[in-house]
């Protein structure tokens, strides 16, 4: 093949591009699509940024004033870069019907102990608790049983329920999983699914718990209080019901009030994390119950996916696709917050939305096409739970067996060139040693998770498309970038995850730099057209926990 030239850094000056280059010899694309790649901006990612983190649209909150116009604003420019509307009715809008619950002002929830006064807590303070049961309201009186990390694994030898009932009790459990090296167990320090909170409510739903209380250790989960309560105060957001079992109390509490809770009890909590830990461990009683008269607020609503293609070139491949997703909602505005109460998630999430409008335009001056269709799809409610992409990924605009690859832009980091680059959950699938090629082209080094205890891989909009077998995995810098050594952006990340992340501080700034933002805007491209170009479609590795869902999704 020949070497062909690969535009890699832009940087905007007197209105040019200056490009910094160097040989590539494995992006299969013509010179037009090459051209079209490397047309790509860091500048163009700015505005969109600026726009999109604007006070004026309000931290874009899902089921929001703001949250509609960043939708508008997205679905806008798919139209001007030509591409095929993809939502209802021949719109670029896919209708989410969701519920808006807010916890009402006359809610309690008390925990009782076997002797002694009940302790009622402060909400935001003490704990956060939604009734995902879309009722008015809900009175609770059950028994609190502590069931460790709440996961039941067969694949694992792993049951912390060991056959008891729980229908109608209120689980007290752990965030995380038991924790090991071993990676042939939970996948050693990377958390699975069965870590996340998503996972522990649905499970003890569908065991016929009424509620379960998340006990919040800041190590364990992968972040502060803060950002526990700053996702779990004022209206939050749905799917409508679809006749699934749902939780009436989904909670977390703080360390300290699950230390006297059990302490109450006469057992001590470090104790029991301990045993925890133990295929052996067994649920246990605490002769204790939580008392709370849930009231909420419900609102009926839609919000919108923005959904628009680029047709493929190929008779047969353009009915396949390979799907770009971003979210571009964050937490909105909290107009009984004192001070700056605007959450505008200039990182998380206009960021990502801002590549994937970028990569749009990139691929809508592609000459030819590729062969197989391309989707973009900027999704709602990500901050509410993956509700968006849970919704695209049961309600595709294609079939989910028909869709090679999704690829994911969430948060990614304004802060220059980088070195790095993160593809965890890409090792999953047949399309790992594509990525390995690209990424030597691109002279990024291929960073493992930096935390992959946080379980990333289950955080973002690529998980919902997993569950339905879609290959899927986000791209994002490493932690190296030029200029600085690795401790800098170690620093630097950690910084705003302290201070930022999920905080109305999570601003735009005039000196950001997003040199880094559009060489993953190119890397992603370049893996998009690969994945398009394949004779055969990207699957998950045999034995991978999405292979079956992709095996039904596809019939085979």
């Amino acid at each position: 093949m020949s070497r062909i030239l690969l535009l890699l850094c832009f940087v905007p000056l007197c209105g040019l591009v200056i490009a910094q280059e160097h040989h590539m010899t494995f992006f299969r694309a013509t010179a037009d699509s090459k051209a079209a790649m490397n047309a790509i901006d860091p500048e163009r990612i700015r505005q969109h940024v600026r726009f999109l983190s604007h006070d004026l649209l309000e931290g874009r909150g899902t089921g929001q004033r703001g949250g509609d116009i960043a939708a508008e604003y997205i679905g806008t420019q798919f139209a001007l870069y030509g591409l095929k509307p993809m939502g209802d009715s021949g719109s670029y809008m896919q209708k989410v019907p969701m519920v808006g619950i807010t916890p009402g002002a006359d809610t309690t929830f008390s925990l009782a102990p076997a002797s002694g006064a009940a302790r009622t807590l402060k909400p935001l303070e003490d704990y956060v608790a939604y009734d995902q049961t879309q009722q008015a309201s809900s009175d609770i009186d059950a028994p609190v049983v502590f069931v460790g990390y709440g996961i039941e694994a067969p694949e694992y030898n792993w049951d912390d329920y060991k056959g008891v009932d729980v229908k109608g009790k209120v689980l007290l459990m752990l965030v995380n999983e038991p924790p090991s090296d071993d990676p042939k167990f939970f996948k050693g320090k990377a958390l699975t699914f069965y870590g996340r909170w998503v996972y522990k409510y649905e499970e003890a739903a569908r065991k016929g718990a009424i509620g379960v209380i998340l006990i919040h250790k800041t190590d364990m989960a992968s972040y502060p209080w803060e950002v526990v309560r700053n996702s779990n105060s004022g209206e939050k957001s749905f799917l409508n019901l679809d006749g699934g079992p749902t939780l009436q109390a989904a909670s977390w509490i703080q360390l300290a009030v699950a230390q006297k809770l059990v302490a109450s009890a006469g057992q001590d909590l470090n104790q029991l994390m301990v045993k925890a830990r133990s295929r052996d461990f067994v649920p246990v009683d605490l002769h204790a119950r939580l008392k709370a008269h849930m009231t909420s607020k419900v609102r009926p609503f839609a919000s919108n996916n923005v959904i628009a293609m680029l047709p493929g070139s190929d008779s047969k491949l353009k009915d396949e696709a390979v799907m770009y997703t971003a979210h571009y909602d964050h937490l909105g505005i909290r107009a009984e917050q004192p001070g700056d109460n605007i959450y505008n998630g200039a990182q998380d999430n206009a960021t990502g939305c801002a590549i994937l409008m970028e990569i749009a335009r990139a691929y809508s001056g592609a000459k030819p096409r590729p062969a197989r269709s391309m989707l973009f799809v900027s999704v709602t409610a990500e901050e509410q739970g993956l509700l968006g992409s849970e919704y695209l990924g049961k309600h595709p605009p294609i079939a989910a067996g028909k869709i090679t690859l999704d690829l994911n832009y969430d948060d990614v980091k304004p802060l220059g060139t980088p070195e790095e680059v993160e593809v965890s959950g890409a090792e999953r699938m047949s399309f790992y040693p594509t990525v390995e090629a690209m990424a030597k082209e691109f002279k990024l080094a291929i960073r493992p998770d930096a935390r992959p205890e946080a379980g990333h891989y289950y955080r973002s909009d690529h998980f919902s498309l997993a569950r339905v077998g879609i290959p899927a995995f986000s791209i994002n810098e490493g932690m190296k970038f030029a200029g600085h050594d690795e401790a800098w952006g170690v620093a630097q990340n950690a910084e705003y995850t302290e201070k930022h992340y999920h905080q109305p501080s999570d601003e735009y700034h005039p000196e950001m730099d997003f040199t880094g933002d559009a060489v993953m805007a190119r890397f992603g491209f370049a893996l998009g057209w690969e994945a398009a170009s394949q004779p055969k479609p990207v699957q998950w590795e045999k034995g991978d926990e999405f292979e079956k869902a992709r095996m039904a999704s596809t019939g085979k």
